[in-house]
């Protein structure tokens, strides 16, 4: 004789091998959006739609890099011929343009991207521009603000050196200093979603 609810347990445990037992809860409905399903899948994507913005740190992800090996060969340059500008001022006029140039293009990239980005997010001029407001980590904020000043004292310190000649080309080299920047801001940097707006 078999009791009640021993039927019972034994009718569950068929139906668990016939492949009719109970749902997992954990699961999820794919289409209810339960944190097993849909949701998961959709947090995935956002995830990997903002992938690109996250940024490892200064001086790994290229635009810091460049900032480094720009700056550095600016310095050079620009000393050499403070220093012997019969010998290397053709050498460091034409850096400085290549230099000033890159930063007019970066400067346009990032302007371009920006506009992009400010369909869905609050894209200030300091934070774009001079990374302010937490846009990035404080060692790429450090890095890049860093390479602008370290530009800028080195392209007065050289026109002054040798006024009324081509050196003066080395004031037009922090343009690349602010174009990186503002590339980096346009390309990794974090600003805070726009609010919906109200519902006419």
């Amino acid at each position: 004789m078999v009791s009640p609810g021993r039927g019972r347990a034994d009718d569950d445990r068929s139906g668990d091998r016939l492949g009719h037992g109970p749902v997992d809860d954990d699961a999820g409905d794919p289409r209810g959006g339960e944190p097993g399903g849909g949701d998961r899948l959709g947090r995935a994507a956002h995830d990997d739609h903002n992938g690109d913005r996250v940024e490892p740190g200064a001086g790994r992800d290229l635009i810091c890099r460049l900032a480094i090996w720009t700056t550095g060969v600016f310095v050079v340059a620009s000393a050499l011929a403070a220093a012997r500008p019969d010998t290397f001022l053709p050498l460091s006029v034409p850096v400085d343009l290549v230099l000033f140039a890159a930063g007019c293009g970066a400067f346009l990239w990032a302007y371009v991207l920006a506009i992009g980005r400010s369909r869905y997010e609050t894209i200030t001029m300091g934070g774009l521009f001079f990374l302010g407001d937490d846009v990035a980590p404080p060692d790429v904020t450090r890095l890049l603000r860093g390479a602008l000043a370290v530009q800028v004292v080195v392209a007065v310190t050289a026109a002054a050196l040798r006024p009324f000649t081509a050196l003066a080309f080395s004031v037009l080299v922090p343009m690349l200093g602010l174009g990186l920047m503002a590339l980096w801001a346009a390309r990794h940097g974090r600003f805070p979603a726009k609010p919906p707006e109200p519902d006419q």
